[in-house]
C-alpha cells in the first residue's frame, strides 16, 4: 500500500515560515545547550561551565529580582499573604488594587483585551511623569512583553499598497525580531546603516539614500528606532530624533520607538529622550506624527523577562484604524494577567515616605550602577585586544565589537558553509564554553564582522567571561594569521 502523503509539507509551507530567521535561538545556541547538556553527563571538555552571553534574560545571568515588585506579584497570586504581617503596606497597597479590579477578584480571570483599566490609567501617569507632557490612558495598549505589541502593530502594514509591497525602515545592526516579523508578514525590509565610525550614530543623508532605493522595490510606510540600541548600545540625541522625526513627517512614514532600555543609560553626558516628549514639544506639524512606543518589563533593572509584559502607546493613529488595531488585539483576549501586576508595580514604584521606598532605591541603584561597571569593563577590555574595535555602551545591555579577522579564517568559514562571524562565535562555544551570537544574525556592513555580547553576567564571573575571551582570541589570532 502506499504511504500517505502528508498534508502538510515542505512543498507546501507558508514560504514566510521558511525565510524566517531569528539568530538569537539559532543552531550556535541550540549547540550551547547541547553541550550543557553534555557536561552534566560528564563528557569532557576544555571548560567546566557553560557562561551564556547571547540573551538580554537578567535573572538568567544571576540578577535578583526587586523584593517590592515579588512581593505584590506574590500577594496578587495568592491573596492569604495580604494578612501577613512581613509583607509592607504599600506592597499590599498595590496588590488590593489589583485584585479589586479584576473579576471574581482574582488574577485567575480575563481581562479587557487591551490590559485592565487601573494598569493602562497607571501607565498614562508614569509617561506623563517621564515625559512632562499628557498621556490619554485609551492609547495605551498593554502586552504580552513588547515584541508582541510591536509585531501587532507591524500587522498592520501588511497589505500592497498602490500594487507595491508595504516597506519598513529598520537599522542595522538591528535586534532580529524586526527582520523576522517582516519576513514573517511578508514586509519589504529598507535597511539603513548606524554609523560606526560615529558611535553607530545615525545620518539622515543615509535614511534618504535608504528610502530612495527603497522606492524602488516597494511602498515605504513605518520606521523602526532602537532608542537606546541594541545590539550597538548607543544612546541618541535630541537633535537626532527631531531629525528623525521630520524625516518620518517628510516621508509619510509611521515611528516605532524601540524605548524598551530607557532605563538603561550609564555615560554622564547621555540622556533618554522619549520619541513622544521630543514629538509633541517640536509642535506643528511634527506633532501629527503617527507614533508608536514601546516599553517593556523584562529590561530596564527589573529584568522580568518571564512575566511577559510590556505595553505600546500609540498617538494620532487614525480612529478607524485604532478600532481595527483593537479588533485584531482581541483575538488573543489579553496579555498574561500576572504580567500586567508586574507592569503596574514597575510603573507605580514605592514613593518617599512609603515603606518600601528606601529599599527599593537601593535595589534598583545597585543593579544600574552594578551595569554601568560592567559596560565600561567591556568596552576597554576588548579595545584592548588585538584586532577588535568596541564602541562605548552608553545604553541597554550590550556590546557589538567588531572583529577584524584574518583570510584564512574567513576561508575556513566559507569552507565549512559558515559566516566568518558565525564560525567565530562556534570556535569560542567550543573552545571556552562562552555562548556570544555572531553579528550576521543582527546585520552589519559587508564586509565587516561583529558579535554581540550582554554585559548582564554578575561582575566575578563577567570578569572571567573576559579573561577567557582574551585568551580565546589571542589563540585565534594566532592561529589564522
Amino acid at each position: 500500500m502506499a504511504s500517505r502523503q502528508r498534508c502538510l509539507s515542505m512543498d507546501n509551507l507558508n514560504p514566510h515560515i521558511k525565510e524566517l530567521e531569528y539568530a538569537l535561538r539559532g543552531p550556535l545556541v541550540a549547540r550551547s545547550f547541547q553541550i550543557q547538556k553534555e557536561l552534566k553527563e560528564g563528557v569532557k571538555k576544555p571548560f567546566t561551565q557553560m557562561i551564556r552571553a547571547n540573551a538580554g534574560d537578567c535573572h538568567a545571568m544571576g540578577q535578583v529580582p526587586i523584593t517590592f515588585i515579588r512581593q505584590v506579584l506574590a500577594m496578587v497570586i495568592y491573596p492569604a499573604f495580604l494578612d501577613n504581617p512581613h509583607f509592607p503596606d504599600d506592597a499590599k497597597e498595590r496588590a488590593r488594587t489589583i485584585l479589586d479590579s479584576c473579576q471574581g477578584g482574582s488574577v485567575g480571570s480575563y481581562t479587557n483585551c487591551s490590559g485592565l483599566e487601573i494598569v493602562r490609567k497607571q501607565v498614562a501617569k508614569f509617561i506623563e511623569l517621564r515625559d512632562g507632557v499628557p498621556a490619554d490612558w485609551q492609547n495605551v495598549i498593554v502586552s504580552a512583553g513588547a515584541s508582541d505589541a510591536i509585531r501587532k502593530v507591524l500587522r498592520l502594514f501588511a497589505c500592497d499598497v498602490d500594487g507595491q509591497t508595504s516597506g519598513v525602515m529598520i537599522p542595522i545592526p538591528q535586534y532580529p525580531l524586526y527582520s523576522a516579523t517582516l519576513t514573517d508578514f511578508g514586509l519589504a525590509r529598507i535597511n539603513y546603516y548606524l554609523d560606526e565610525s560615529k558611535n553607530w550614530g545615525l545620518d539622515v543623508l543615509e535614511l534618504k539614500r535608504a528610502i530612495t532605493e527603497g522606492k524602488k522595490v516597494c511602498k515605504p510606510r513605518a520606521i523602526v528606532v532602537i532608542n537606546p540600541g541594541n545590539p550597538t548600545g548607543q544612546v541618541l540625541s535630541r537633535q537626532n530624533i527631531e531629525e528623525i522625526i521630520k524625516f518620518a513627517y517628510e516621508e509619510n512614514l509611521f515611528i516605532l520607538a524601540d524605548e524598551v532600555y530607557q532605563d538603561n543609560v550609564y555615560e554622564d553626558d547621555c540622556k533618554f529622550h522619549s520619541f513622544k516628549k521630543v514629538l509633541t514639544e517640536m509642535g506643528e506639524p511634527y506633532n501629527t506624527v503617527e507614533l508608536a512606543s514601546f516599553m517593556s518589563c523584562s529590561k530596564g533593572y527589573m529584568g522580568e523577562c518571564g512575566f511577559r509584559a510590556g505595553y505600546a502607546e500609540v498617538i494620532n493613529m487614525c480612529p478607524k484604524v485604532k478600532v481595527m488595531y483593537l479588533k485584531g488585539n482581541s483575538v488573543m483576549l489579553c496579555s498574561s494577567v500576572i504580567g500586567q501586576a508586574c507592569l503596574y508595580s514597575i510603573t507605580n514604584p514605592p514613593q518617599k515616605g512609603e515603606p518600601s521606598y528606601e529599599s527599593f532605591q537601593k535595589e534598583k541603584n545597585a543593579i544600574l550602577d552594578s551595569l554601568k561597571l560592567r559596560a565600561k569593563m567591556v568596552a576597554k577590555t576588548f579595545n584592548s585586544m588585538e584586532a577588535i574595535t568596541c564602541n562605548p555602551t552608553q545604553g541597554a545591555m550590550y556590546a557589538f565589537p567588531r572583529i577584524y579577522l584574518p583570510p584564512k579564517a574567513i576561508e575556513v568559514a566559507k569552507s565549512q558553509g559558515k559566516e566568518p562571524d558565525v564560525f567565530y562565535a562556534f570556535e569560542l562555544l567550543e573552545k571556552t564554553g562562552i555562548c556570544i551570537v555572531g553579528g550576521s544574525g543582527f546585520g552589519q556592513q559587508p564586509g565587516t564582522y561583529h558579535f554581540r555580547t550582554t554585559i548582564l553576567l554578575q561582575t566575578d564571573t563577567f570578569k572571567t567571561m573576559l579573561e577567557k575571551f582574551t585568551e580565546f582570541h589571542t589563540e585565534f589570532i594566532k592561529n589564522y594569521s
